[in-house]
């Protein structure tokens, strides 16, 4: 599912923001990607997503190349991808419905699709009955909900968190990784960007460490 084979990332300056990675997540799989501020974290997730390129090494997700993916394909690629921000990333001048639609009517989903499809994410996020309000009306954690419903209404293989808990207390952060793990356990490959330790601690899950941009830990690796 991911691979990434002596990964190097520098940026223009000649900041190395992440140094000969060495990753394999399996299809199917969750895991927790942690490290201090500015460790690699967020850097490894946009390499994920093809927002940026690893300037050395090898990168597949998917089954995909993307070194070599085209950039005309990146769109396409990025479909079987859900993704969740700390901050949200909603419309506040668009209803939660219209906030989950969104994802399917740019991928061009079928009009009677849609509504199936929406409802049913809201459903998984328990929201279904604040489809017609506006997001600026909903709590913080229900708002992170709305936003893993929009990232999951796609029916992706692959679903990635950074720092999904960072704005919420421990009660809904709780509450949000039970929504993860259920993903999880019907087959989707969950990767969490976090520091939150309790957010680990509890899932129990393969814990990998990055620390100024080397991998200094994973529990999951084979060996």
């Amino acid at each position: 599912m991911i691979e990434f084979i002596h990964v190097f990332k520098r940026y223009p300056g000649g900041f190395d923001a992440l140094r000969d990675i060495n990753l394999r997540i399996e299809a199917g799989e969750m895991a927790f990607i942690t490290g201090h501020s500015g460790a690699g974290k967020s850097t490894l997730l946009r390499l994920i997503t093809a927002i940026e390129r690893p300037t050395r090494g090898e990168a597949a997700v998917n089954s995909k190349n993307l070194t070599k993916l085209p950039r005309r394909r990146i769109p396409w690629f990025r479909r079987e991808i859900g993704v969740v921000f700390q901050d949200h990333k909603l419309l506040f001048d668009r209803t939660v419905y219209d906030n989950v639609a969104l994802p399917l009517i740019v991928t061009g989903t079928d009009d009677k699709e849609i509504p199936k499809r929406v409802r049913a994410a809201l459903e998984m996020v328990g929201l279904l009955d604040k489809e017609r309000m506006l997001p600026v009306t909903l709590s913080g954690g229900e708002q992170q909900r709305v936003g893993i419903a929009r990232a999951v209404v796609n029916k992706p293989p692959l679903l990635l968190a950074d720092e999904p808990t960072g704005n919420l207390d421990s009660t809904l952060s709780d509450e949000i990784l039970d929504l993860f793990l259920d993903f999880h356990h019907h087959g989707v490959t969950v990767l969490i960007a976090t520091h939150d330790l309790h957010l680990i601690d509890r899932a129990r899950r393969r814990v990998i460490e990055l620390n100024h941009g080397e991998l200094a830990r994973d529990t999951g690796a084979k060996t």
